[in-house]
């Protein structure tokens, strides 16, 4: 991973336009290819990014400071830089990934092999699906053959929710998968998350886990 700290402005010309005024900005470039801008009061979220397969170009000569990053799309962001303040390498190895909770791993599993209980004609695409930023929990078909990416967690708060947010936005880019839809499913859902999750267009589902593991019912309770 190389992460640099830069006084820089970015441009986006791709479907949109968008621009970002000169500032002191992070930038990671990931081995995957993946190159993302950060700034320093949006948590984790990038302000713009540019999701794998894409190539990165740095300028040279009268373009000099000036890097170019293209998808296979042929949308570009171009970053240039006016001061660069950090540049370091770091080599991570290969991750181990994220060792879910014994119950939510298992709720993964049972609604993999009863997708159709999220609704009549649901197919599954796979567990597991891997994005630039994580694997999405399930991804799925609808009867009318549009993409769901469903998010699980044993108790759903605003957190699983912003994750599931920043899933749709990468997957909505691949024009194979795109308009995918957004469920959240957990055995609890707290009130504000289910408000942000409406807000965004986003589904709830609240899971039995006892009645899926067959000991009340064989059905999701679906609210």
């Amino acid at each position: 991973m190389r992460l640099v700290i830069a006084r820089c402005s970015v441009d986006y010309a791709g479907r949109l336009t968008a621009h970002l005024p000169s500032a002191p900005r992070l930038i990671l470039v990931k081995a995957d290819g993946s190159v993302s801008i950060h700034a320093d009061d949006r948590a984790y979220k990038p302000l713009n990014w540019m999701s794998p397969p894409c190539t990165l170009k740095e300028g040279t000569g009268d373009d000099a400071g000036t890097w170019t990053v293209i998808n296979k799309a042929g949308e570009k962001l171009i970053i240039t830089m006016e001061e660069v303040l950090h540049d370091s390498s770091h080599e991570l190895g290969v991750d181990p990934g994220l060792i879910k909770d014994g119950v939510e791993a298992h709720l993964q599993e049972l609604l993999a092999d009863r997708i159709e209980t999220l609704g009549e004609g649901y197919t599954l695409i796979r567990r597991e699906y891997p994005t630039a930023i994580g694997p999405v929990d399930i991804l799925c078909r609808d009867a009318d053959g549009a993409t769901v990416a469903v998010e699980l967690k044993r108790r759903g708060d605003i957190d699983g929710v912003e994750q599931l947010t920043r899933y749709l936005e990468l997957l909505n880019r691949d024009p194979h998968l795109a308009p995918v839809r957004g469920v959240f499913a957990a055995q609890e859902i707290k009130p504000q998350a289910r408000v942000l999750a409406t807000d965004r267009g986003i589904g709830c589902v609240v899971l039995d886990y006892n009645a899926m593991r067959g000991i009340e019912d064989d059905k999701l309770r679906l609210f």
